[in-house]
């Protein structure tokens, strides 16, 4: 996530802000859901595990994680906290070693609300656009 920590994408629906300790508390509480931790093939961790978790990526070269924002909500009302905004999150995983143009792109919509309202796929299409910007001998 070195490559992201500063980055906020503005998408109609959707921002996607760099995947922060702010977030640990609302995403620890999605990933206590059965339903989550089946279909993202996750263990439960405690809450300190998901603060370590959320650092480890950050410190990570080779992940790019954002949470989605619904941005309607954010920036909001004035001290709107982010995490009262929080949809999901996207990631981008570089998946090779050898060609850094090749990469994984997941997504996951926690909120059920938002699921089904194209929220996904606005965050897909915005982190398809950046992952393509931001590698190497490109954008720069």
């Amino acid at each position: 996530m070195r490559v992201n920590q500063n980055t906020v994408l503005q998408g109609k629906r959707v921002a996607l802000v760099p995947y922060t300790s702010e977030h640990v508390p609302r995403y620890h509480k999605w990933m206590e859901s059965e339903e989550l931790q089946r279909l993202t093939a996750s263990e439960p961790l405690t809450l300190e595990q998901e603060y370590a978790m959320q650092l480890s990526w950050q410190e990570d070269a080779d992940k790019c994680t954002f949470i989605i924002l619904d941005a309607d909500k954010w920036p909001g009302a004035p001290g709107t906290a982010e995490e009262s905004c929080m949809v999901g999150d996207v990631n981008l995983f570089l998946s090779n070693p050898e060609d850094p143009t090749v990469a994984e792109i997941e997504v996951m919509i926690a909120e059920p609300s938002y699921r089904g309202r194209g929220f996904g796929t606005e965050a897909v299409l915005m982190m398809m656009l950046y992952g393509g910007d931001a590698a190497p001998g490109r954008g720069e």
